[in-house]
């Protein structure tokens, strides 16, 4: 079992093993002697000398041709409003701009009859200047090697190894050597590639370190790498003898990763997944046909018969409940169309799935609970696509996930705008570009044949699982701004998740101050203790977290089975809507900047 970040494959550039000095989760016995260059970070400019050319215009008065004002471009057209702007100010700029054509006539046969200002080119002076250009910096990625399967699984039957490769992408230059921790013991290997053999580490895994050296002078980024080697099976007894074959699940939590498979949210929080896999509410199948959908909807029923995919003339009513959901007679005449409409999806989710590392089955149960996989937006509801974004989800997506919002704002805003950031946009600029988000994902079409507009249903699936990895994002921040600590360290896998649902649900808020009262209490940050310290207006997404991670024959019962006797302060039943709290604002953590996201083509 592999959980990993997702990075571009690459191709080896050395095979070259050395190791030196591993200790208590990787093998090693010599401590290795080097003098490391400084790795707080790479700053590479060059300095080169750049042609250009000053155009010199003046703008002088028709009355008297004096020169009122001198506007400089690098470009041979007229200068533009903003250029005499700057120049000029704005006074002279509203006045060219207010002077008309001057035509000689029986009125105007002398041109200083004419009114206003009009332009002149004085000058080209061919000119040179130094431009500081940063250059691409060294960088290391980490991948296992040597990891022996049997046909269909995924775990190794040898200890393998871990793989650090270093490029460098100047074309004179090479990496010398790549350094690095294990556990705190040092470790050094010449040239661009370095193996270093696995051991079993427990649960918690071990943190290694690394960075490259370059033959430029300086030293790439300190990276991190959160190593984790599980033995499993009675092969590991050293009790008795066993016919077990070896096995050993090797985890790799990396912003550096790539090997196969990936979780970008265990990586966000540093949590890795339950040894034995996820649960099967948070596992991505093998094919898009194992995609679990068992329920019956109603909604979606009722309008697929309105849009006359389905005939449900025999049906009371015709098949429809005064709701506009299908009654019982047209649930069952509308099953077959509702079938194949909801798994139409599967395939898109499976890729956005294996894009994005968001699992594909949360996915779909997602959209089962929010839209009924019918992706339009409904009535007196502002929320749109098959996942339901609302305003408030869309401003998290900009503000969590900036790269995402660096390729989407500037389809709407100008560059110079979006390089400010979403945070910094003024409120009518934020509110443009949620409403643009909410409607890229509402396909909704009245000119389309069933009013629904398939591809852009699909591509709206994309846009949703960065949404979620926006909530990702938010809730490790608020767990780290309440205990300081990484989310893998104060909690498992299944509950992040959990949290992040709650988080899409019923906002930060909710879960930021149900977390608090839980740290308060003393109590450790599960599931179970964060929805008990939830307050009245918010218990309702505890329905929801239940109602998407529930299965058929899942391994343990919703919290609604389990918090069987409420107690004050405790979960109670709650009504089916889910209220829209005002969210907190938090501040992301400055960090490296994420990998952009291809938008729209993914």
């Amino acid at each position: 079992m592999f959980i990993q970040t997702n990075k571009p494959q690459k191709k080896p550039l050395l095979k070259v093993l050395m190791v030196c000095g591993l200790l208590l989760g990787l093998i090693g016995t010599i401590p290795a002697e080097s003098i490391s260059l400084p790795s707080a970070g790479v700053n590479r400019f060059v300095t080169i000398e750049v042609d250009y050319t000053i155009h010199e215009w003046w703008l002088l008065s028709w009355k008297d041709s004096e020169i009122v004002c001198q506007v400089y471009t690098e470009h041979e057209a007229w200068p533009d409003a903003s250029e005499v702007l700057y120049y000029c100010g704005q006074n002279i700029q509203k006045q060219w701009l207010g002077t008309s054509a001057c035509v000689f006539d029986e009125n105007i046969t002398n041109p200083q009859e004419c009114k206003g200002l009009y332009l002149h080119k004085a000058s080209v002076t061919p000119s040179k200047r130094k431009v500081e250009i940063s250059l691409p910096s060294p960088e290391v990625f980490v991948s296992v090697a040597g990891c022996a399967r049997e046909p269909g699984q995924m775990n190794c039957t040898t200890l393998p190894y871990l793989r650090l490769q270093a490029v460098e992408p100047l074309p004179n230059e090479q990496i010398i050597q790549i350094n690095g921790t294990v556990n705190g013991a040092g470790f050094s290997c010449p040239g661009g590639a370095c193996d270093l053999p696995l051991s079993p580490t427990g649960m918690e895994g071990v943190l290694v370190e690394f960075w490259a050296e370059s033959s430029y002078g300086d030293a790439s980024e300190r990276y991190k790498a959160q190593v984790r080697v599980i033995p499993w099976g009675d092969f590991a007894n050293p009790d008795q003898t066993t016919t077990d074959k070896p096995s050993y699940y090797v985890d790799v939590l990396s912003s550096q990763w790539m090997g196969e498979g990936h979780s970008t949210c265990s990586e966000i929080w540093q949590s890795f997944m339950p040894v034995d896999g996820p649960p099967s509410w948070l596992r991505t199948p093998s094919l898009a046909q194992e995609l679990v959908s068992t329920k019956q909807y109603y909604l979606l029923a009722g309008l697929l018969i309105k849009q006359g995919l389905v005939d449900a003339a025999g049906c009371p009513s015709g098949g429809l409940a005064t709701t506009g959901a299908a009654n019982a007679c047209g649930m069952e005449a509308a099953q077959a169309v509702v079938d194949d409409w909801q798994n139409q999806f599967d395939a898109e989710i499976m890729r956005v799935a294996e894009d994005t590392g968001v699992p594909a089955q949360l996915m779909k149960n997602i959209f089962s609970r929010e839209s009924q996989f019918w992706p339009g937006i409904y009535q007196k509801v502002r929320e749109a696509g098959l996942g339901h974004l609302s305003d408030i989800g869309a401003d998290g997506v900009l503000l969590w996930n900036p790269a995402f919002y660096s390729q989407f704002c500037p389809l709407i805003l100008a560059n110079e705008t979006c390089q400010r950031g979403f945070g910094n946009l003024d409120p009518a600029q934020q509110e443009m570009l949620r409403g643009a988000l909410v409607q890229k994902v509402n396909a909704a079409c009245p000119d389309c044949p069933i009013g629904i507009d398939l591809n852009q249903a699909n591509f709206s699936i994309s846009i949703f699982a960065r949404s979620l990895l926006a909530n990702c994002e938010q809730v490790r921040q608020i767990i780290y701004n309440s205990t300081g600590r990484q989310p893998g360290q104060v909690a498992n896998y299944e509950d992040l998740w959990k949290f992040t649902l709650l988080n899409y649900n019923a906002g930060p808020g909710c879960i930021g101050n149900a977390m608090q009262r839980t740290i308060n209490n003393g109590n450790p940050l599960t599931w179970i203790n964060v929805a008990q310290n939830l307050q009245e207006i918010c218990r309702a997404g505890i329905a929801y977290v239940d109602d998407v991670s529930a299965m058929p024959q899942a391994e343990t019962g919703s919290i609604s089975d389990i918090l069987s006797t409420p107690e004050p302060n405790t979960y109670l039943p709650t009504p089916t809507i889910q209220p829209t709290p005002r969210p907190i604002i938090l501040t992301p953590t400055p960090g490296p900047t994420a990998t952009p996201i291809p938008y729209p083509g993914h």
